[in-house]
């Protein structure tokens, strides 16, 4: 399921990571990566706020659908 979908405050395990290979690095660069965790701290208007490597970083959901737990 995309990381949209994702409970707050739950860990989750990255599993895929979708989109053009721009954007694929792009969500790389931001500590994104296949086999880590990411926990959703809140959604704000369908953009998520998570805290993925120790660092708490705002994506939007054009983003976070890319991204699947």
């Amino acid at each position: 399921m995309p990381l949209t979908l994702s409970a707050v405050g739950e860990e989750i395990l990255i599993k895929k990571i979708g989109g053009k290979p721009e954007v694929k690095k792009h969500l790389e660069n931001l500590g994104f990566i296949v086999g880590g965790n990411v926990t959703v701290i809140t959604t704000i208007g369908g953009n998520l706020i998570v805290n993925v490597k120790e660092t708490r970083v705002a994506i939007s959901r054009e983003m976070a659908i890319n991204i699947m737990v």
